[in-house]
């Protein structure tokens, strides 16, 4: 399974975008800001529970979360960061650099949240149940990838 994040462009702290599953929109996202330095250690742009992840490509697993419980979708190997999960929230306020999902958006934040992350689960514990690796990957606003990469 390959997720896709589209961030849009930051606006204040917040950074909006959509959740794509295997070429399919499945939901909006909310983030905290991407103040990312491309080329640059995370440790010289990164402001501690207030940054989005880096762009990339990461694996993600459903494990047990203290905060959120078992079966929490758990982004891994994300450099510079720790515990980065999906989950239920409305505003940057609610996240901690985790990806919020939400089933509509309005300006800077992200609405219905549960009934998002209630259809989003079990599709990722689906492809987990099959075997199937699941990655997501997130793209900032104003990049294009090339036609290979592309999901």
């Amino acid at each position: 399974m390959q997720i896709t994040v589209n961030r849009d462009v930051s606006i204040g702290d917040c950074t909006l975008g959509s959740l794509v599953i295997d070429g399919v929109f499945e939901c909006y996202t909310c983030e905290d800001k991407v103040r990312e330095v491309v080329n640059h250690p995370v440790s010289t742009w990164k402001v501690p529970n207030k940054t989005a992840i880096p762009s990339g490509t990461y694996p993600v697993v459903l494990d047990v979360s203290a905060r959120f419980g078992p079966g929490s979708p758990h982004i891994l190997s994300v450099p510079g960061f720790e515990g980065i999960r999906i989950h239920v929230g409305n505003t940057p306020a609610d996240t901690e650099g985790c990806l919020i999902v939400g089933q509509a958006r309005s300006e800077g934040r992200v609405l219905q949240s549960q009934l998002a992350f209630d259809a989003l689960k079990p599709k990722l514990q689906a492809a987990m149940d099959r075997g199937e690796p699941i990655t997501i990957t997130f793209i900032n606003a104003g990049v294009v990838l090339p036609a290979t990469t592309r999901a």
